[in-house]
């Protein structure tokens, strides 16, 4: 285990690539804001991009770009759509574009910016980009176990990344005290950026180890969004994905193989009446049929009712006490 320093490392750097012809003509002949939305979307659907890292469509991709790389307000695009650009913003925006289509980077590496709920975080290919369902669930969502919001003194965010799980606990649980563990020392100096920037060095502990491994302490809510690309969809993910670290993405055949670990080891790092909230991707079916005995909650997300699931320590403990009682038989 260790502490993490901030550590700021570039990134985005990228083996060279041919420009199309389409990007030299444009060079000079684009001037404004519509022009270059025009132009980003008609090339991104062109390129039959793959949109799931913040957006879902070319369009909300290219505004995306555009206002974040011009410095405009996300949410506010009509007043400059014919405001013209500097030349050096024309370049710089075109080069974004030309990357997007070419590289297949997600726009959250070229910007090295990731939006997550109302929460803005700093990202680059050494973590995944942010894009939990478990921010939907934390507060009022989960107030049928938690009764108050400063029952939690202490949680623990599993597989941490970036660390925007863990900087949102804080927001939500104004008493606690966080761990936010993660085996990549890469992912850790990211979250170690972010958690400065919220000024929550004091409240976040970050810890270099795998899953529950030397951890001493016991959580009234752990969280985890772990790993959980089975192997077969892996080696199917659009390009966009293979920028992405491939240790944060797949876990074995089934995408279940550290969801298992955590389902089995977290009850010892529990409190009484603790919650442990994990999301899963697609694999209800399989993690169902892997433990018959556990009455799994999945709870509401903007997703559907299948990606998070959310077991107390009691059910836990209750599931081991029956598969040792089996194992006995």
């Amino acid at each position: 285990m260790m502490f993490i320093p901030k550590k700021t490392v570039p990134t985005n750097i990228t083996e060279e690539a041919v420009t199309p012809p389409i990007f030299l003509s444009a060079r000079g002949s684009l001037k404004t804001v519509r022009d270059f939305l025009r132009f980003a979307v008609s090339r991104f659907n062109e390129a039959e991009l793959f949109f799931g890292h913040g957006s879902d469509n070319a369009y909300d991709e290219a505004a995306y770009l555009i206002l974040y790389t011009l410095h405009l307000p996300l949410d506010t695009l009509e007043p400059y759509l014919d405001a013209q650009l500097l030349p050096e913003e024309q370049d710089h925006l075109l080069d974004l574009i030309e990357r997007r289509v070419v590289e297949r980077i997600p726009v959250a590496y070229l910007t090295q910016h990731a939006m997550q709920g109302e929460f803005e975080f700093y990202v680059d290919d050494r973590v995944i980009v942010p894009r939990s369902f478990i921010y939907e669930l934390l507060g009022e969502p989960l107030r049928p176990w938690i009764e108050y919001d400063e029952l939690i003194h202490h949680a623990l965010d599993l597989c941490t990344g970036s660390g925007t799980l863990a900087i949102q606990m804080a927001h939500y649980y104004p008493d606690a005290q966080i761990d936010a563990v993660d085996i990549s020392l890469d992912a850790l100096e990211v979250a170690s950026i972010n958690i400065d920037d919220y000024g929550l060095r004091q409240r976040i502990q970050l810890i270099h180890t795998d899953l529950f491994d030397g951890l001493e302490n016991t959580y009234d809510l752990i969280i985890s969004n772990p790993p959980y690309v089975d192997e077969e969809s892996v080696k199917n993910l659009p390009d966009e994905y293979l920028h992405e670290p491939t240790l944060a993405l797949g876990s074995g055949k089934d995408g279940l193989d550290i969801t298992r670990k955590i389902i089995n080891q977290a009850a010892q790092f529990l409190n009484p009446n603790g919650v442990l909230l994990v999301e899963i991707g697609h694999n209800r079916d399989v993690l169902e049929r892997a433990y018959p005995n556990l009455d799994f909650v999945w709870l509401d997300t903007s997703g559907g009712d299948g990606f998070v699931f959310l077991l107390t320590r009691e059910q836990l403990e209750a599931n081991q006490l029956m598969n040792q009682e089996n194992s006995v038989e």
